[in-house]
């Protein structure tokens, strides 16, 4: 005998404890920002085959991957924990799992304390003490410097707060070399430089969103005009910053950087313009083009090295 449409089918109760496991994993997934450490990621393996000067240990390279994500994720845990009551207020953030209560504020802290835990002990044990202490290093900065003190006080936030995102490349050094080049610091500087323009075309188009949540962004306290000026500065001296790396790569690094720098210098002039002259301008395109920019360069700085041709100078 078939059950009437209007009756609801029940539902088994392992079938349900499936379901809520599910939701469970996919909330506590949800506050490591998943998206965001697979970035992290894409720029330590090059910094490592860079360290290396060719292809490091596999498994050496997993091991970093594993401790730098383990960390990442600890840190946007945390950043979770102490931002949820902005979260709530934002469209884009809305739906993360603390301000939907989907994970209990305490059990959320206790999860971000236990990953950066456990990533420093696995750095520690597979790679060197100077990758693991680097590691609590990033975390405690976006933390406690970026989150607690940068971020609600100043429209300076993303440009200092922005230096933990930088320190994947030294771990991917440090884990090779047990020590932090110059090289090392070359790449932290252009992410460092890269970071505001990429994240003030974001903020540009969630203004609404951080003004009602009370975090002073750049594009909430000025004028359109003055944040897409300093978007071209900072491209500026990102672009400036990739040539350091010259003497320690080929012309297939060379190359890389200064078509690639052109053409991001390009779209951000091209954003600029579109801004000074009052004409419908989407900030997000920039945005996107930032991440490709930042990846392809590092793919030629892996390349570079894997390949071992003489260095230009």
């Amino acid at each position: 005998m078939a059950v009437p449409a209007s009756l609801p089918v029940a539902v088994s109760p392992v079938r349900a404890g499936l379901r809520r496991t599910r939701a469970t994993v996919a909330a506590y997934l949800g506050l490591t920002k998943t998206r965001i450490i697979e970035q992290l990621l894409v720029v330590t393996v090059p910094a490592m085959f860079l360290a290396q000067r060719g292809v490091p240990s596999v498994w050496l390279v997993l091991a970093t991957l594993v401790g730098g994500a383990t960390a990442a994720a600890s840190a946007h845990a945390l950043n979770c924990v102490a931002d949820a009551d902005i979260d709530v207020k934002m469209k884009r953030t809305a739906r993360r799992p603390l301000a939907r209560g989907q994970v209990p504020p305490r059990h959320a802290l206790v999860f971000g304390l236990a990953l950066g835990v456990l990533s420093a002990v696995w750095l520690a044990f597979t790679t060197n003490l100077l990758a693991a202490a680097l590691s609590v290093a990033a975390i405690a900065f976006y933390v406690l410097v970026y989150t607690l003190l940068l971020k609600r006080r100043t429209s300076q936030n993303i440009v200092w707060g922005g230096a933990a995102g930088c320190m994947p490349v030294v771990i991917g050094w440090a884990a090779v070399t047990g020590t932090v080049g110059w090289p090392a610091l070359v790449m932290f500087a252009v992410i460092f430089f890269w970071t505001p323009p990429h994240f003030w075309a974001l903020a540009m188009r969630y203004r609404d969103d951080y003004a009602a949540a009370g975090v002073p962004m750049l594009p909430v306290v000025a004028a359109p005009a003055q944040v897409s000026r300093r978007i071209v500065y900072y491209s500026w001296v990102m672009v400036a910053a990739t040539l350091a790396l010259l003497p320690v790569t080929s012309w297939i690094y060379a190359a890389a950087a200064l078509l690639g720098g052109a053409w991001f210098l390009a779209q951000s002039h091209k954003l600029h313009a579109a801004v000074v002259a009052g004409r419908s301008v989407s900030s997000m395109a920039l945005f996107h083009r930032s991440n490709a920019y930042l990846c392809g360069l590092f793919v030629a700085i892996a390349v570079d090295a894997a390949v071992g041709l003489p260095v230009l100078f």
